[in-house]
């Protein structure tokens, strides 16, 4: 059985609002609300929910982006949650980051060889000749030539400029990597190109993924177990099989209603949940579990007391009332 890799217990993110004169009133979003789950090495753990339930502000604060308001984070079994930007800087080289736009996350004012050097530079890896050669190794990984080098981000596609910022993120040999939402920005014809790169990059390197995307076919194809957030909290997680065939939070079904189907016959056959309201606002989510605004089964139970997570076989997670 592979080792745990990361685990993550119990981590909130919450941030201060300030409004009124002179910002005297604060109000707290709570962005990520006390999420607790673990990743094995080498597989990858997919992260899905409705835009704004805190999927990416969760990748970036266990990777210490975004300082933690409280909980737990342990890499290899080391606790890192609470180290300062020094002491965190061996574990810069361990974990990494892709980022969603490969428009805003590349400097328009480097070169593309200066960007995948970056990081070498920062960690003091390789220098001269060597680092040099390290860039073109990096640059061919990810299906580009060495003579892209010396060009800047605006004379590439999308699909071209995600390439570069995955070189860039594997520059300084990671052990694990976030992809945020790596192929929503790119054509449809491009996606699959990129994530069977990162397949094939994760056999060949032994790479461990946190996949951050609101793409559930794209999340079912690449995940080894997937997590389903709501308003800051994980509803839902297990095996992706046992998770997509035996859904059991209402929202979980929900959201893997509305999946497209390819075939049209299939597609008029199957049922669409449809739920009723919109998303409550983090600065004022409701009381007891967060989803009971928006579910048909909700009970008394749910505005008063929020649902914890429970293993309803083959550590499949669910937290939902309708379950005890």
């Amino acid at each position: 059985m592979e080792k745990t890799l990361l685990e993550v217990r119990n981590l909130q993110k919450h941030f201060d609002i300030r409004k009124g004169f002179f910002g005297r009133q604060t109000n707290v979003l709570k962005a990520v609300d006390g999420i607790s789950f673990s990743i094995k090495r080498g597989e990858t753990f997919g992260l899905v929910g409705e835009s704004g339930c805190g999927k990416t502000t969760a990748g970036r604060t266990l990777l210490k982006l975004y300082e933690p308001s409280a909980g737990e984070i342990l890499y290899d079994g080391n606790p890192i949650h609470g180290l300062n930007r020094k002491e965190m800087l061996p574990y810069r080289k361990k974990l990494q980051m892709i980022f969603q736009d490969p428009y805003a996350s590349l400097d328009p004012r480097m070169t593309v060889g200066e960007i995948i050097a970056d990081p070498l530079v920062v960690h003091n890896i390789y220098s001269g000749a060597d680092r040099l050669d390290r860039v073109k190794e990096l640059i061919q990984l990810v299906g580009l030539k060495s003579d892209h080098l010396n060009r800047y981000p605006h004379e590439f596609s999308g699909g071209q400029r995600q390439r570069i910022g995955i070189a860039r993120a594997l520059a300084v040999e990671p052990e694990f990597i976030v992809c945020d939402e790596p192929i929503s920005a790119l054509d449809v014809s491009i996606q699959a190109q990129v994530v069977n790169m990162l397949e094939e990059l994760q056999e060949r390197l032994g790479l461990t993924y946190l996949f951050v995307s609101h793409d559930l076919s794209m999340v079912r194809h690449i995940s080894h177990k997937v997590g389903v957030m709501y308003l800051g909290s994980l509803v839902e997680y297990g095996e992706v099989n046992e998770l997509y065939t035996n859904m059991q939070h209402p929202y979980t079904r929900a959201l893997l209603s509305a999946v497209p189907i390819a075939d049209p016959d299939l597609s008029e056959q199957a049922e669409r949940i449809r739920l009723q309201g919109d998303v409550p606002s983090p600065l004022n989510p409701p009381s007891g579990c967060a989803f009971r605004t928006r579910c048909p089964y909700a009970m008394p139970v749910c505005a008063e007391v929020k649902p914890a997570l429970q293993d309803v076989g083959s550590g499949h997670m669910v937290a939902c009332h309708l379950l005890h």
